[in-house]
């Protein structure tokens, strides 16, 4: 690692191929047990595997990586030459990732900073990306965190599902547990507030949903200059066509990531999941 604060991630961020490695951004895996073995996102198993389980039914749990396995991202970091770490992760409210972070970096050989991001997907993966790019300016471990916290904190990160029931069998559904009710009747579109999953809005049908989903994320956008992930899960098409609208429709968009969830998201959203996140750029919210 060429910085000399290191940048440490997890799996969840789904940062597209080849844009970790070109950052220099370590990435840690979740783990998921998929039957009864376990698995390692990003290692050993696909979002494509993950989809197929689920449309089967069959049973897939997620848990976080090992004190050991960030223990070891932070040792490599140091080998390599960082004179600090910023190791930025999924929200606390959602899963320990983030604690077994704060436990290896109490014995890590060059000071570590965790933060929780408060969200998942590439609203932690712009925070990331942040982070790598204000390290390269030289800027203090502080600095470096602050950058983490500051972008994770300015994105929306807006969704759609299928159904909810996945949500629900893994415990994550939260306050969209107001709409289960009626979940035969709607389709509801999701966020991340206060890092949990919080229902916006419902609406009748699957179309509808996409339509407001767009519509929000041009709404959020607005004249600001920003950087659009769109994400999915065995959605491509979908995800496709909506990613060309947004290029159309958001006046100043730098840089759009189309990309396919892991199965450690895939398990509690399910497939046919579709989602956006609008991250306005650092210094323009």
């Amino acid at each position: 690692m060429g910085a000399a604060v290191a940048i440490v991630t997890d799996s969840t961020a789904y940062l597209p191929p080849g844009l970790a490695e070109r950052h220099d951004i370590a990435v840690v895996p979740l783990q998921l047990t998929v039957g009864g073995t376990l698995r390692e996102e990003g290692v050993d198993i696909s979002a494509a595997e993950a989809a197929r389980a689920l449309r089967e039914w069959n049973p897939v749990t997620t848990s976080r990586p090992s004190p050991e396995r960030f223990s070891e991202a932070y040792t490599a970091a140091a080998a390599a030459g960082a004179d600090a770490i910023v190791s930025v992760h999924l929200s606390g409210a959602m899963s320990g990732t983030v604690e077994a972070a704060r436990l290896a970096a109490q014995a890590a050989p060059v000071p570590v900073r965790v933060v929780d991001s408060g969200t998942i997907g590439m609203g932690l993966g712009f925070a990331a990306l942040s982070a790598a790019a204000t390290s390269l300016t030289g800027a203090s471990l502080d600095d470096v965190a602050k950058a983490a916290m500051e972008r994770a904190d300015i994105c929306r990160s807006l969704f759609y599902v299928a159904t909810l029931e996945h949500l629900r069998r893994g415990g994550r559904i939260g306050a969209a547990a107001s709409l289960l009710g009626s979940a035969l009747m709607v389709k509801p579109l999701l966020g991340i507030e206060d890092g949990r999953i919080a229902p916006l809005e419902k609406v009748r049908t699957a179309s509808r949903a996409v339509a407001r989903l767009e519509e929000l994320a041009v709404e959020t956008a607005g004249t600001r200059s920003v950087d659009i992930a769109v994400q999915h899960l065995a959605a491509a098409a979908r995800a496709e066509g909506l990613a060309a609208r947004l290029r159309e429709r958001i006046p100043h968009l730098v840089d759009v990531y189309v990309g396919e969830v892991g199965p450690v998201i895939g398990a509690h959203v399910g497939p046919g999941m579709l989602g956006v996140v609008v991250a306005p750029q650092l210094g323009t919210s």
